[in-house]
């Protein structure tokens, strides 16, 4: 037997782990109500824009289906340039690197900051990939602590006593996946003043869901610091709808000039990798430069369906849960003792006896995520309804079977 390497045979994503005992249920006949993966086009009445579709299409049509730049096309860097600037601060095109998504960005990231011995600070629970793509370069993560009775604000405090001359990249996701909390301007500026005590320490600001904010609280934290490096990380698939694009970019706010090497290793990662989809990176282009009334309509679907979660949750015994500022989940802490310390066995046994999918929160992260389960909540309203219906008979009838 040919042995698999180990940076491969460790890594978990429990977004799509659980998908497997899932499509197997599918394959014996039944109908799965899928709460599980951030996709809004999985979802009824949250399409893709027409016109950036459009845009995709005509691309393809006029041949434009060879490599672009390494770095994006130039027009969309500029158009994504303009739309950090409006956030606050000074962006240039040169600034900006398209890539595959936020995900390859944050590989990219990882490959030119991190050796052997480093770290990365990542908020506990956070985004899989945090955890699993660091060790392919010989770091590691830190888990800092959000606070679970309070909003799952940052706790300024944790992350101070984990700071050390190690410390590469501190990670700041906002709104956050899993939590849904927002981070505001007095904990970002905290945040900052914390990382400039550490000459290389650098800030990733994972923004994807910046415009899916119900607090009113969310702003850029490039935008916000005048000496910490940042890379602000965005991109089609969450407030443009448009996941399976796979187009999202990083973006370098260096205002002291620290990272010129760094630049410069990133520049040629991204050439070794050729490009981007060049038609993908055309809608993307359309939905910046186009109109954009069409995203209050699709926030006030976004809010009315988060609102009858939180008050359907509200209504049942086991499970309670700290109303999320933004982004599209719900981060529910299961309360019943059975389950409070085996969130996986609630997920798999909601599964088979309800036919509901959800994710176990312990899959993002082991410790701070134990005990919790999250649940997307852009089904329509009629699904969300029947699948919390389900969710009350399971922790109805294995509570009654406990007694």
């Amino acid at each position: 037997m040919i042995p698999v390497s180990s940076r491969a045979s460790t890594i978990e994503y429990a977004i799509r782990d659980v998908v497997v005992p899932a499509t197997k249920l599918e394959s014996e006949g039944h109908n799965i109500i899928k709460l599980n993966i951030g996709d809004p086009i999985a979802y009824p009445g949250l399409p893709t824009p027409p016109h950036m579709v459009e845009a995709y299409r005509a691309g393809l049509l006029d041949g434009n289906n060879g490599y672009s730049p390494s770095y994006g096309l130039p027009d969309l860097r500029e158009a994504i340039a303009d739309d950090e600037t409006s956030k606050g601060w000074n962006c240039s095109k040169d600034d900006v690197y398209v890539c595959h998504g936020v995900t390859e960005a944050l590989q990219i990231i990882f490959a030119a900051t991190l050796e052997k011995g480093t770290k990365v600070l990542a908020p506990g629970p956070h985004y899989p990939p945090y955890m699993a793509y660091p060790q392919m370069y010989g770091a590691s993560t830190v888990e800092y602590a959000l606070k679970s009775d309070d909003g799952w604000s940052i706790d300024l405090d944790d992350i101070e006593s984990k700071m050390d001359e190690n410390v590469r990249l501190l990670v700041l996701i906002n709104p956050n996946n899993p939590t849904g909390n927002v981070a505001g301007e007095d904990e970002i500026s905290k945040l900052l003043d914390i990382a400039k005590k550490w000459p290389n320490c650098m800030i990733v600001a994972d923004e994807i869901y910046d415009a899916l904010d119900f607090s009113g609280k969310q702003v850029s934290v490039a935008s916000l610091s005048k000496d910490v490096p940042v890379f602000s990380l965005n991109g089609v698939s969450k407030v443009y709808y448009a996941p399976g694009w796979r187009i999202g970019y990083l973006a370098i706010h260096d205002p002291t000039d620290v990272l010129v090497d760094v630049r410069d290793g990133i520049e040629r990662l991204l050439r070794s990798r050729l490009c981007a989809s060049t038609p993908a990176q055309l809608g993307y282009l359309a939905g910046l430069k186009g109109d954009k009334g069409w995203m209050n309509d699709y926030l006030s679907k976004v809010q009315a369906r988060r609102q009858l979660c939180l008050d359907r949750i509200a209504s049942i015994d086991g499970i309670e849960v700290e109303a999320p500022g933004g982004a599209f989940y719900l981060f529910a802490r299961l309360t019943d003792d059975i389950w409070a310390n085996d969130d996986k066995q609630f997920v798999l046994g909601l599964l088979h006896e309800e036919h509901v999918l959800v994710v176990h929160g312990s899959g993002f992260s082991p410790e701070k995520g134990a005990g919790h389960i999250r649940i997307v909540y852009l089904a329509d309203l009629n699904t969300l309804n029947t699948a919390f219906d389900r969710i009350d008979a399971f922790l109805q009838r294995h509570r009654s079977a406990k007694k």
